[in-house]
């Protein structure tokens, strides 16, 4: 403990360490490197480090340093380019991608002949997925001068057998946002008041990236460009070990995996952990050196395959997650005393550096490791696959399709029409997955459902089934139905207008992509109504919810229209029909069960007391899916913002009851009365039941009791009843406007609240309803199960001439639960008919 303390004291408050601080002693370095401070103008951990000024740092050691290259891999949503160093020794540079190929064929049929020997193992080092969590980043820096300038037998002999994959900064735009926070609000005296304003960043805050998502959680659906980069570079490289640097509370110390014992994935191989424990034997010793304290094997779990300390366990390497006690700024008071910046950074410097020596002393045991693992599956009897799709939308089947493809998962088309398990698939909606490929293992974690647990703890989700996410109808095969080649390059969605007419067109409103189109056409000023029945015409069936556009009595003429639709619809996989009469089986076109449709004009709330991952989620939905205008409004300035322009308002879920100020709730409720259509998630529906925008009766378990358990086993009694993140199964009724698009009357639900609300008295007031036994995917306790089933996630309460509307479940979650967009679609477009 003293050593530690001096470690943390040697530092004060105004003082800077140099470079030597961070370096390990004894060590030569080339003196045509330049250091850091001569690049970027100051210290390590003098200043945050821009993410500017740390790209323009790696690109001038990749000019200088024959031990470097530099890969562009893309642009973040703010066009910062996602950055990767490869880092060897020179002759490897020589014949590096000869490297990467022969490292690939580990995982290949035939892998048994290769020669281990001369092989070097791979190590992608990855730091601050979280803006906010600097230390990782800053790290690098100091990191990088080591790799390129330090000189004598022991580093270059690592550098012959490693090849190092050095990712400076997985989230750019956050790193960027947080830098600027910390170094606005730094003052030349630099003050550790925990109550200082520089620990305590403004909404958003930098953990996310530019839609306020958190990247760490995106590794398995791959939905954020940050994430495609470094998942291309995984399967590129295969490499041995992932490291992925992090940080925590102030008041912890360090943390390394593995984690919690009884927490690890099942399809996770027990030899990863073993070697995992075997790595964390060199991080001990490196943080004994420097009198650094530690934990390892609490907290943290191997659960959730979407994190990057996890996901490649499931891929045949190793991933280990640092956690480093955060100074949130640049020097702080904790319990373990004065916790300065260049102490948070030299604690990810030294456990980067105890990595590569891990991974050079273990080389052939991880290579082994490596080689057995892909090789024992192509020994396993992996017959069959899985077979996904929607015979009414082409478009969420193709983007699953796609996140298959970009994890170099073979998918197949389906040919004709096969019905599989009561299911029928169409081609061009449905793709087939065999399980005799390279890794079955990641396709299991992707498609199975999983309801009974070794723990009832989750640090993360316990249950994320992709085609459930993206309700898919999906079957499990032992035998192949009939498929085309492997897709290479997945086709463009089709979509079109089948002919010109001086009538009227028709579309259902089943595809992904109907509100976008939909508000296309409103916004050109085009009228368009929606048919509250389905009806048969020229002896195509159509459904509720279907578009009808007039082609006469517009603002356009006809030819005009059609080519708006033509265009329009063209790449979104909506087929609009043309209607050359109003005389149809069921409702004539010209009936009053057609309602009017008005173009639409959203806000959303965000701010303080204003959960960002779920706002993000909308505002990306919106803007990059749907391509509409999302108008996001400050809790700040709610109160005096004109709200009577807006056709709806939605509110994310919340951190508490404060964000909305009582004289914006009542300008809320005027606005509703006025027409407007209220949309609020998850715990809003507290705000809504105490402010009186609806009655809601919430299903309370009021016999919860612990019995013959010690004190040390609260926690552990209390995180049992904490539904993290699982996927429930609930009944539709089609005819209501909410579930209009969807073919099937069953939804999965995501949840990972447990607010459960009786339903209403009369049934047709229930149109999504959860089933008696709802559990589809994920853990859930006994006593919450009771309280779930037959409750309701959806309630809509007429006010006035507007709605209120709720959902209880994130219908938008970490943008890869596709199957639930619609709802909330639904609610915008036709919340005035709900």
């Amino acid at each position: 403990m003293l050593t530690f303390c001096l470690g943390l004291m040697a530092i004060h408050a105004q003082e800077v360490p140099g470079l030597e601080y961070y370096l390990p002693s004894g060590m030569e370095y080339n003196a045509e490197i330049p250091t850091p401070e001569s690049v970027v103008g100051h210290q390590v951990g003098e200043w945050h480090i821009t993410h500017d000024k740390l790209v323009q740092y790696m690109q001038t050691l990749a000019v200088v340093s024959d031990r470097i290259e530099i890969e562009d891999r893309g642009n973040t949503f703010e066009d910062r380019p996602l950055i990767l160093l490869k880092i060897t020794a020179p002759e490897n540079h020589n014949r590096l991608e000869a490297i990467r190929r022969q490292h690939v064929a580990l995982t290949e049929a035939g892998a048994e002949s290769l020669d281990l020997d001369n092989m070097p193992v791979v190590v992608y080092q990855g730091f601050s997925v979280h803006g906010n969590e600097p230390s990782g980043s800053n790290a690098s820096l100091a990191y990088a001068y080591y790799l390129a300038a330090a000189q004598g037998p022991e580093i270059e002999d690592m550098l012959r057998n490693t090849v190092i994959l050095l990712d400076p900064s997985f989230n750019p735009d956050g790193l960027q946002r947080f830098a600027y926070w910390a170094n606005t609000n730094r003052s030349m005296n630099l003050n550790p008041d925990e109550n200082e304003r520089e620990y305590h960043e403004v909404w958003p805050g930098g953990r996310t990236n530019h839609y306020w998502f958190d990247i760490n959680r995106d590794w398995l659906p791959v939905q954020l460009p940050e994430s495609r980069a470094r998942i291309e570079t995984f399967h590129d490289w295969k490499p041995n070990i992932l490291t992925d640097h992090h940080e925590m509370g102030t008041n912890s110390t360090f943390f390394f995996q593995p984690g919690e014992p009884s927490r690890v994935h099942p399809l996770t191989p027990v030899r990863n952990q073993e070697l995992t424990a075997e790595i964390g034997t060199y991080h001990i010793r490196a943080l004994n050196r420097i009198g650094s304290l530690y934990y390892s094997e609490e907290d943290y779990d191997d659960y959730y395959y979407g994190k990057g300390s996890t996901f490649p366990d499931v891929n045949g390497s190793i991933g280990i997650l640092f956690e480093q006690a955060s100074s949130r700024g640049h020097v702080q008071e904790s319990d373990n005393g004065l916790l300065t910046f260049p102490f948070t950074i030299r604690n990810q410097f030294t456990t980067a550096l105890s990595t590569i020596e891990a991974a050079r002393n273990m080389r052939t045991k991880l290579l082994d490791y490596q080689r057995d693992f892909y090789s024992g599956m192509r020994e396993e009897n992996n017959r069959g696959g899985y077979v996904f799709g929607d015979s009414k939308d082409g478009a969420r089947a193709r983007h699953l399709a796609e996140i298959l493809r970009r994890h170099r998962i073979e998918v197949r088309p389906i040919r004709g029409q096969q019905t599989i398990g009561g299911k029928t698939y169409t081609e061009g909606h449905g793709y087939v997955v065999p399980l005799q490929q390279q890794n079955p293992q990641l396709i299991r974690a992707m498609f199975e459902t999983r309801t009974a647990f070794r723990d009832s703890l989750f640090y993360d989700v316990s249950a994320w089934t992709f085609p459930l996410s993206f309700n898919l109808d999906y079957s499990q095969v032992n035998s192949l139905p009939e498929s085309g080649e492997p897709i290479t390059d997945l086709p463009p969605l089709g979509g079109g207008v089948d002919s010109r007419s001086e009538y009227a067109y028709l579309f259902e409103w089943h595809e992904y992509y109907t509100p976008k189109l939909l508000n296309t056409i409103l916004n050109k000023g085009l009228r368009a109504k929606v048919a509250r029945e389905p009806f048969t015409l020229d002896g195509r069936k159509y459904d509720y919810g279907t578009i009808l556009v007039p082609a006469r009595n517009q603002s356009m003429d006809p030819g005009a229209i059609y080519d708006l639709l033509r265009n329009a619809a063209s790449g979104s996989g909506i087929s609009v029909y043309a209607a050359n009469t109003g005389h149809t089986v069921g409702i004539d076109l010209g009936s009053r069960e057609f309602e009017a449709l008005k173009p639409q004009k959203v806000a959303i709330l965000v701010g303080d007391g204003i959960r960002s991952y779920d706002a993000g989620e909308i505002w990306h939905l919106f803007d990059t899916r749907y391509q509409m205008k999302l108008t996001k409004i400050d809790t700040d300035y709610l109160g005096r913002a004109d709200l009577s322009s807006y056709t709806d308002i939605i509110i994310p879920s919340s951190w508490g009851s404060g964000a909305i100020g009582e004289g914006a709730a009542k300008a809320l409720k005027e606005w509703v009365r006025e027409g407007g259509t209220l949309i609020g998630y998850r715990n809003v529906a507290n705000w809504f039941n105490s402010q009186e925008f609806m009655k809601l009766n919430f299903r309370k378990d009021s016999t919860l009791q612990a019995k013959n358990l010690r004190f040390d086993q609260r926690d552990e009694f209390f995180g049992a009843q904490v539904t993290g993140g699982a996927i429930f199964e609930a009944r539709l009724d089609r005819s209501h406007p909410v579930s209009w698009g969807y073919k099937n009357n069953r939804l999965p639900l995501f949840r990972n609240t447990n607010i459960y609300l009786d339903p209403e008295k009369n049934s047709f007031d229930n149109p999504i309803r959860y089933t008696d036994n709802p559990l589809l995917s994920g853990y859930i306790s006994e006593e919450n199960a009771a309280l779930i089933s037959g409750s309701v996630p959806f309630k809509v309460n007429r006010m006035g001439q507007g709605r209120v509307i709720l959902f209880t479940d994130n219908t938008n979650f970490r943008a890869f639960w596709y199957g639930t967009n619609k709802l909330l679609m639904n609610a915008i477009f036709f919340g005035h008919i709900m």
